[in-house]
């Protein structure tokens, strides 16, 4: 019985033996590294080889990668692609499928914490806008890294070269480095050609007032603040500037503007969207009455109304997928991409951002890295449709040939043609603004001077 016991023991300690000595040894090496306030200081300050952060990020072991969750096509595409791509590093990549605006959140109540560098929840996320600013605004960024990153020569960040500012600007805000792109979009209409035929198609939107007139019922936006709407009302006052159909004024901040001045530049456009009310999905069709104009909450709503032939027109952001949605059958084969309107279509890039708080910031740079090679934003566009956030001109040869034999169809319009409609997107700040005030005036019907509620909304802004 006593020597069962005693041989029982031995195995027990030898199973667990090696096991003892692994983590024994990576509580030594882990004991070894610079504290992360140091190893960001040396890595910013160009002290690191590359080599000595990929050492690091395999001691540090995984990375928390947050992430907008809702195409499957790209989270397959993670799963497949992005994963290995970065897990070769000897890295364990937890992607965390999450609303962006909901991860600020978590980095915000870290700080709040007082959870700092290596002690955080999200090492990066995808990013841009008013969720990157906020995280400017509170210091919560990591620092200049992008142009530190051995992928960074795939990337116009020289603030002399007019094709850096897509770069170096996310909806208004200077980037100062700070976020990696990783993927650009342009705001397209998309219709169906068996219904609305291309010769009758709107080029403008006092030609798509004229034709929803005609065709009531047949049109819908999303709901602002959701960020496809929300480009639809910036779209709309792009258009309807007072000072001529140009985006400059759109790219200052609030305080740049007195309310008074702000309230002269939105009105035309919010004039707009009130006169087509009655011509919406759901409403009276007649005019001076807007009946019960329908705005879907989400752009997956608006999507599935016109899947099912509800509306004739759908917009959103990415230029190749319409000719994803046809070969999954969710499309029509008739759904054609439109430059819409003629006077510009919003652009913009996402991003990859590190929090100044991330847990494992080394395996946070090189994973970003890893999604930031050529082959990488090649793989994504060819595979799902995501457009380039590297800049297509400085890649290889060969990589730029892949893209001319096995980019996704761009259906019904080219290339050439949507970079000539191309323009900014709207400072965030200012986004802001045109959000609350359609949540008053359109969503709300409210009575009250428009000028009003403009400075309402501008107030609430600035004084924040």
């Amino acid at each position: 019985m006593c020597r069962n016991v005693d041989i029982v023991a031995i195995l027990i300690t030898m199973f667990f033996l090696p096991l003892s000595l692994f983590a024994g040894g990576a509580a030594e090496e882990a004991a070894v590294l610079d504290p992360p306030e140091e190893f960001r200081e040396r890595f910013l300050a160009g002290e690191l080889e590359w080599d000595e952060v990929i050492t690091r990020a395999q001691a540090e072991g995984e990375v928390e990668f947050y992430h907008w969750g809702g195409s499957e096509a790209l989270n397959n595409w993670l799963e497949v692609s992005a994963r290995p791509d970065i897990e070769q590093y000897g890295i364990r990549l937890n992607a965390n499928r999450a609303d962006t605006g909901g991860v600020v959140d978590i980095i915000l109540a870290d700080d709040a914490a007082g959870r700092g560098l290596g002690e955080g929840s999200v090492d990066f996320v995808w990013i841009n806008g008013e969720n990157f600013r906020t995280l400017k605004d509170n210091d919560l960024l990591f620092g200049p890294f992008a142009d530190k990153l051995p992928t960074s020569r795939y990337y116009f960040l020289d603030p002399d070269d007019p094709r850096s500012t897509v770069n170096l600007f996310d909806f208004g805000t200077p980037t100062e480095l700070m976020e990696m792109p990783w993927s650009s979009a342009q705001y397209t209409f998309r219709v169906d050609t068996a219904r609305v035929p291309r010769d009758e198609v709107p080029k403008s939107f006092a030609e798509l007032e004229e034709w929803m007139r005609a065709n009531p019922g047949r049109f819908a936006y999303v709901a602002p603040p959701q960020y496809i709407g929300s480009t639809f009302v910036q779209t709309v006052a792009y258009a309807k500037n007072p000072h001529g159909t140009t985006y400059e004024p759109f790219q200052n901040d609030p305080e740049e503007f007195t309310p008074g001045e702000l309230a002269e530049l939105l009105d035309p456009a919010f004039a707009y969207l009130r006169r087509i009310e009655p011509f919406l999905l759901g409403g009276s069709g007649v005019e001076d009455d807007p009946g019960s104009p329908l705005y879907p909450s989400s752009a997956s709503s608006l999507e599935g109304r016109f899947a099912g032939g509800e509306i004739d027109f759908t917009q959103e952001f990415g230029v190749y997928d319409v000719d994803r949605e046809i070969r999954a059958g969710n499309y029509p084969e008739t759904t054609e991409n439109i430059i819409f309107p003629e006077t510009g279509m919003i652009a913009n890039k996402s991003f990859l951002a590190i929090p100044s708080n991330a847990p494992n910031p080394a395996a946070a740079l090189v994973a970003i890295n890893a999604l930031s090679t050529p082959e990488s934003h090649v793989s994504k566009l060819v595979e799902i449709g995501y457009a380039l956030g590297v800049d297509a001109p400085l890649l290889p040869d060969e990589l730029q040939h892949r893209i001319e034999e096995e980019a996704p169809d761009l259906r019904g319009v080219t290339a050439e043609e949507l970079s000539a409609a191309e323009v900014p997107d709207t400072n965030a700040r200012l986004v802001d603004i045109i959000d609350e005030v359609w949540l008053e005036y359109i969503a709300e019907r409210s009575t009250r001077p428009f000028a009003d509620i403009v400075e309402d909304a501008w107030t609430a802004v600035v004084d924040r």
